[in-house]
């Protein structure tokens, strides 16, 4: 699998997302910077997460308004796989590539700690190689990853099986309408969640719950 990684300034996950899809993959990821306007010939495109641009405005607002997402959105129009994690959801909601939007946790508190997550649609790209309701656990680091979506576009994104992913066993740790912590484009090939799938996926990290996510994708492009 051909892999690119967004990078902008203040996303500081980009290693870990570097490392897992080089681990996962066997290759390197390519990296674009902002200013980038194409990026090259790849199976997937991932924004990773962090705090682009201080979260100044809204989080992800000026990311989302870089070159490189002009790029980011033309793969997606193409059918590219397209991945945000945490700021990168962030983003990918700013960019339009995704519905609703990401507010303040409920609590008003930034977030750092392990949650569990039900697999609430299986049969995605992304999620191809989890069970149906599987419950897995993943990591979440934010302050502002409460969902929400008005009421139109939640029974569009419920009934079309876009929510990839809900908080499960009361470990919603922001609020997240509906538990949701992932969803999906209507061609299922934009992914956007809060949790970190890419820092549980060897031993070494107390776990492999998110290797599967990984691994689905690296036997699509094969």
């Amino acid at each position: 699998m051909k892999s690119a990684v967004v990078l902008l300034p203040g996303l500081n996950r980009d290693r870990d997302m570097i490392a897992a899809l080089t681990k996962i993959s066997g290759k390197p990821p390519v990296t674009v910077w902002q200013t980038d306007s194409e990026i090259p010939d790849v199976d997937l495109v991932v924004i990773p997460g962090g705090f682009s641009y201080g979260d100044y405005l809204r989080c992800g607002a000026i990311g989302a308004r870089m070159p490189v997402m002009r790029a980011v959105a033309e793969k997606a129009a193409r059918g590219v796989m397209v991945m945000g994690v945490c700021n990168g959801f962030q983003i990918l909601l700013e960019a339009g590539l995704l519905p609703g939007a990401l507010m303040r946790n409920a609590s008003l508190r930034f977030v750092c700690r392990e949650v569990k997550l039900e697999v609430a649609n299986a049969n995605t790209a992304f999620t191809r190689r989890y069970a149906p309701g599987q419950v897995i656990r993943c990591p979440v680091a934010h302050h502002d990853g409460n969902y929400f979506a008005d009421a139109e576009t939640l029974a569009r994104l419920e009934g079309e099986g876009r929510v990839v992913f809900r908080y499960a066993e009361g470990t919603n740790p922001n609020g997240s309408i509906n538990d949701i912590a992932g969803i999906i484009n209507e061609n299922g090939n934009v992914l956007g969640l809060m949790p970190h799938p890419e820092d549980l996926i060897e031993a070494a990290h107390g776990g492999m719950d998110g290797r599967p996510l990984f691994e689905g994708l690296v036997g699509r492009a094969a």
